[in-house]
């Protein structure tokens, strides 16, 4: 397993850094984000040190994302959420701040609960053509 001694992620799988751990496997580590968003806001991280998503090799990322459903399902016995959020940010202007892959779990408790999704849809911006142009240029370039 890679680590990197100035990530502060990699600190806390480590134990050189306290955190509020919710699981442990061999794999991952999930944690409760010091900045609780809403009751019960947890990171899950690779054990592995990897940047984001796109550093991030399949093995690690299989290893990730399958532990979700299992983490996300003890959130959900533990606070009874009406809702869950999942959330990966990349590169700073995405709003990443920690350079170690990490997914953010927050329930969801109702409109006012502190966590406001927002985004603007552009349907009316692109037409079916302009559509399948986009999903082309994607699929091309998947290896």
């Amino acid at each position: 397993m890679t680590h990197d001694s100035s990530c502060i992620f990699c600190k806390i799988i480590n134990g050189d850094i306290p955190s509020a751990k919710v699981y442990e496997d061999e794999a991952v580590y999930a944690f409760l984000d010091i900045s609780q968003v809403t009751k019960g806001h947890t990171l899950l991280i690779p054990k592995t040190h990897t940047q984001d998503i796109y550093s991030t090799d399949e093995q690690t990322a299989e290893k990730l994302f399958a532990r979700v459903p299992k983490v996300a399902n003890a959130i959900k016995n533990a606070f009874e959420p009406i809702g869950l959020n999942l959330l990966n940010n990349n590169e700073a202007p995405a709003g990443q701040s920690v350079y170690h892959l990490h997914i953010h779990l927050i329930p969801r408790y109702g409109e006012n609960d502190g966590f406001e999704p927002n985004w603007i849809v552009h349907t009316d911006d692109y037409s079916n053509d302009d559509l399948q142009a986009m999903a082309k240029q994607i699929n091309e370039r998947i290896s």
